[in-house]
């Protein structure tokens, strides 16, 4: 294990929110001393494709949700550093209960998982009682425990037609997502009103302007994406199938409509292709999720040489959040996902 005391300049706090706030020597090299760790501690590192570069770099796996979660149910490693947001690492400690799962910052939330608040969403499901719950990955454990199946991006059009047409359906909590799914489905799933801050702000307006300046370009989006900006897409689909799309895809130039973390493995896979982030409607040039972008290779460091802060739930909520979770998995295995 690294002496940190040795490393450390100055610590300004013992815990912050369950965060260890210091200040490292910038002389550290932090990818030698990560790589140390997870070998002295059998742990591994999870990164989304939001995530900053440098934790991409470092992961040992990067993917969407639906990767994430296939990868936390069969690893080996005694802890997981989840570089993600909350419902992540808190899906992969379901799925891992007896291992120790960390988050390098507690603050790391998600807009669409707080758009579904547990007492409200209750009540929703209360009232319609012939309804199946198929609930997006992205909310608290809290939702996943009352949802009968839990779907990706990815996935959410099997999960869906897994179900007879006859089922009545509520889908939440991105009613983008769901609209979309009733939109190539022909379903009619009652939606609960949540969306994700980042893929609700895209300016239409600019988004043409773009495709009028690149008129050889690929817009291709992510499903979270409200329905005027699904409608000019010449390509809709998970982050994951957002990449593969752009590496076989003949054209050389794309305009992307989803958090900017995926252009670095966008241009990783394909360096001879250029990436134009679509721009939000605000004075950005470009579109990232501030939450994700709260975890740093510094705190990411720090969380796994302290092993804190830790995912804690109880035995309660992890076995009621964990069937639906499997149900998922066991029917993208079905369909090769």
């Amino acid at each position: 294990m690294v002496d940190i005391n040795n490393e450390i300049l100055k610590i300004n706090s013992i815990k912050n929110n369950g965060f260890y706030d210091v200040d490292l020597n910038p002389n550290l090299d932090l990818f030698e001393e990560i790589n140390k760790l997870k070998k002295e501690k059998n742990a591994i590192i999870l990164a989304h494709y939001y995530q900053e570069s440098d934790i991409q770099d470092i992961a040992d796996f990067i993917g969407d949700s639906l990767g994430l979660a296939q990868y936390a149910a069969k690893t080996t490693a005694d802890i997981i550093v989840f570089a993600g947001v909350h419902f992540m690492a808190e899906t992969a400690k379901i799925l891992n209960p007896q291992k120790k799962v960390l988050l390098p910052d507690l603050k790391a939330g998600c807009s669409l998982s707080d758009s579904a608040p547990t007492p409200l969403f209750k009540i929703f499901k209360e009232k319609h009682p012939d309804h199946k719950i198929i609930t997006y990955i992205n909310c608290s454990s809290e939702i996943k425990a009352l949802s009968d199946i839990i779907c990706t991006s990815s996935n959410a059009k099997i999960i869906v037609d897994s179900l007879p047409i006859s089922q009545p359906i509520i889908f939440a909590p991105d009613k983008n997502l769901g609209a979309y799914i009733n939109k190539i489905t022909g379903r009619n799933m009652l939606l609960w009103n949540g969306s994700c801050m980042v893929h609700e702000i895209f300016s239409l307006e600019k988004i043409t302007k773009l495709k009028i300046r690149h008129p050889d370009a690929k817009f291709i989006a992510h499903p979270e994406c409200e329905e005027n900006v699904l409608a000019l897409a010449d390509y809709i689909g998970s982050t994951t199938a957002l990449l593969k799309f752009t590496q076989h895809n003949p054209s050389k130039i794309f305009i992307v409509a989803t958090e900017t973390g995926i252009l670095h493995q966008m241009q990783k896979l394909n360096p001879h292709k250029t990436f134009i982030p679509a721009p939000p409607n605000n004075s950005c040039a470009c579109n990232n999720c501030p939450y994700m972008k709260l975890n740093t290779l510094e705190k990411l460091f720090i969380c796994l040489n302290y092993e804190t802060p830790e995912i804690l739930m109880s035995p309660e909520l992890l076995n009621a959040a964990r069937k639906p979770i499997e149900i998922m998995l066991e029917i993208s295995a079905q369909y090769g996902l």
